[in-house]
């Protein structure tokens, strides 16, 4: 039976499923986020991507806020007699760094949501008040530190899976199979 809680050794099904779900929106947003800058105004899409786009990214917000807590308040598996110290610092920088950088692409996609005044609608339940003044070039600044934080943050995942996919096919561990299976 699986755990909803994590245990010394897995992960359970509350950590398994805010990890995987967080993969699948961010991976999705990445590509998201590049083809509605190509857009021109009067593509059917222009208005349509960003209002999901903008949805989706306070999801993973909301998310990430759920995923930190959940992570404070409940054990952590033990790392595998398999791995190295070297490899417990890099996933630990590796972690906090994907971390810091969601949060960052959150604030700043913020920031270039509500650089006009306007609050930001939530899939149509509710609108996320603009709670600052706009500052001049707002949203070109935001969306340049936006873009790169995302390039960054293509990098850590790409490393991150790579990582598993290491320690999958060539430790030949459990690390992978803890966050399939728990």
């Amino acid at each position: 039976m699986t755990k909803f809680g994590n245990t010394e050794n897995s992960y359970g099904l509350l950590s398994r499923s805010l990890h995987w779900l967080m993969a699948l929106l961010i991976i999705g947003l990445l590509p998201l986020g590049l083809y509605m800058t190509s857009l021109s105004y009067y593509d059917p899409l222009y208005h349509s991507l960003p209002w999901w786009h903008k949805s989706i990214g306070l999801l993973v917000l909301t998310l990430l806020i759920l995923r930190l807590l959940w992570k404070y308040t409940n054990p952590r598996p033990v790392h595998l007699p398999s791995h190295s110290a070297l490899e417990i610092r890099l996933a630990s920088i590796t972690h906090l760094a994907m971390y810091g950088l969601i949060t960052l692409i959150c604030v700043s996609g913020y920031l270039i949501s509500t650089a006009k005044g306007k609050g930001i609608e939530f899939f149509g339940w509710f609108e996320v008040p603009a709670l600052l003044t706009p500052i001049e070039n707002q949203a070109d600044l935001a969306g340049l530190v936006h873009l790169w934080l995302a390039y960054m943050l293509a990098g850590f995942v790409v490393l991150h899976a790579a990582g598993a996919l290491k320690h999958h096919f060539i430790d030949k561990d459990n690390t992978l199979k803890r966050m399939l299976r728990g």
